[in-house]
């Protein structure tokens, strides 16, 4: 039969008032003391003080014991929960001399709607959890992999499965904004629950992370703030390179690196640069940052960009033609996050305002959110509008014929590619039926000699170069 938490408690009293001599001292020390959870064998009290803590557990640390015992079994323990001042919560057992520290304490604090999440300003009780901040939709399972994020996500995998026992730690994510970095870090977070509940994960930016510092020292709690995240098994904090020119929070990050790898506990960080390429981090927090992995996202390439657009629609309930999902695909090929915001717009459009979509609503999309934006063209793209302009597929593009219309629209190609991307010789050529760069430099070379004795085909290439640039 399951057992109330106060009556528990109130029979625990109740045996302490009869083995108490001095009744005001029962009043003054035991009184107070609030129950507030009982959980399998173990008693959950609310303490008003540090200070009462301490001396309950100096003065009457047998007679709580022989309470405990008496009422929850040999198993039986005692958890205390200390309002504001504490640093961390203890457990007794019954059977036990003294007492131990909880291995893995997790808090969770009540946060005001709006208000950032800051265990350390935060009026409240100490629990049990802490709130990890995790995007429950920012799944392994929703992160599409490709050739562009292998390596980051096969490693944040291994990472997710066995947190602080492979050699990517720290496991550290870098690449430019709206690549998965935080979609990626959130998924190991999720996994790492999933596979293990009680595991103390936490997610948080490196603002929050600064901000949550600076009000601690205002607070005089900055020892608190630190034996807080020293507490945790799972550390993932997103944009580390914001930390760039904050000493003093980057000294306190310094020890609270050491005292988590030292643990053999796991830490995961994101960043929009490579660690060689932090500027205004330290030296010594620089050399931390590389002892593990240094896993890159790129941008994805056709394909993958191909495979969120289809999981994406088929998410929404959306039907968009095989044509339409292409043109998304080799227009915005930057950003997945501008992938997405496509998407949203055309959802938007077709529910709110009751339009089909079509070929000439993607494109107006598409010029509204990705080419009135500052972005590169890619390689992906102008091969896309080559294709499109002259009704050849890109596959045929690139294939090894002869054929005068197709070679003139691979030159094409490889002239845009040169005009406009910052890409190789060797690399357009590569993307561009995988030709070497001699041949990206004749077919540039003919594109201009042609554009100057051939009005007609001048008029082409300004005419495709208008539809490149938008």
């Amino acid at each position: 039969m399951e057992q109330n938490y106060q009556d528990v408690w109130k029979r625990c009293l109740a045996f302490i008032r009869d083995n108490l001599q001095n009744n005001s001292a029962f009043t003054k020390w035991f009184l107070p003391i609030k129950p507030i959870q009982l959980k399998d064998d173990t008693l959950i009290i609310q303490v008003p003080t540090n200070y009462f803590y301490q001396w309950l557990e100096e003065h009457y640390i047998d007679l709580l014991r022989s309470a405990i015992k008496k009422e929850l079994g040999p198993k039986g323990r005692l958890e205390y929960s200390i309002v504001l001042d504490t640093t961390d919560l203890y457990e007794i057992s019954a059977t036990s001399k003294h007492r131990t520290e909880v291995k893995n304490p997790e808090i969770m604090y009540p946060v005001p709607n709006k208000a950032p999440f800051n265990p350390f300003v935060i009026p409240g009780i100490r629990r049990i959890r802490i709130n990890s901040q995790l995007n429950e939709k920012l799944s392994f399972e929703n992160f599409i992999g490709g050739s562009c994020n292998q390596i980051a996500r096969a490693a944040g995998f291994a990472v997710a499965n066995d947190p602080g026992k492979t050699a990517y730690n720290p496991l550290f994510i870098y690449g430019k904004t709206g690549l998965g970095k935080t979609h990626l870090l959130n998924a190991i977070g999720l996994q790492s629950k999933m596979k293990d509940p009680n595991l103390t994960v936490l997610y948080i930016s490196a603002d929050q992370f600064t901000q949550q510092y600076i009000d601690a020292c205002r607070n005089n709690s900055a020892n608190e703030f630190t034996n807080f995240y020293q507490a945790i098994d799972l550390l993932l904090i997103d944009d580390i390179h914001k930390l760039s020119g904050r000493n003093a929070t980057q000294d306190v990050f310094f020890n609270i690196f050491n005292a988590i790898h030292q643990q053999e506990k796991q830490i995961v960080l994101s960043s929009d640069l490579s660690p060689i390429d932090l500027a205004g981090i330290e030296p010594r927090l620089l050399s931390r940052f590389k002892w593990g992995l240094g896993a890159e996202l790129e941008a994805p390439d056709v394909e993958t960009r191909i495979a969120i657009l289809d999981k994406k629609i088929h998410e929404n309930g959306l039907e968009i033609s095989k044509e339409i999902v292409e043109y998304i695909a080799y227009s915005v090929s930057t950003s997945v996050r501008e992938l997405e915001g496509v998407l949203i717009s055309l959802l938007a459009q077709s529910i709110l305002n009751k339009k089909a979509i079509t070929m000439e609503l993607v494109r107006q999309t598409v010029d509204k959110i990705v080419r009135n934006a500052v972005r590169d063209i890619s390689i992906d793209f102008i091969m896309k509008t080559v294709s499109d302009y002259f009704g050849i597929s890109i596959e045929e593009i690139n294939t090894k014929t002869r054929k005068r219309e197709i070679v003139e629209a691979r030159q094409l190609a490889m002239y845009f590619s040169k005009k406009h991307t910052k890409a190789s010789l060797s690399s357009i050529g590569q993307q561009c039926g995988n030709k070497d760069h001699a041949t990206v430099l004749y077919a540039c070379k003919m594109v201009g000699n042609l554009m100057a004795t051939d009005k007609r085909f001048k008029e082409v290439v300004e005419d495709l170069g208008k539809k490149i640039t938008g």
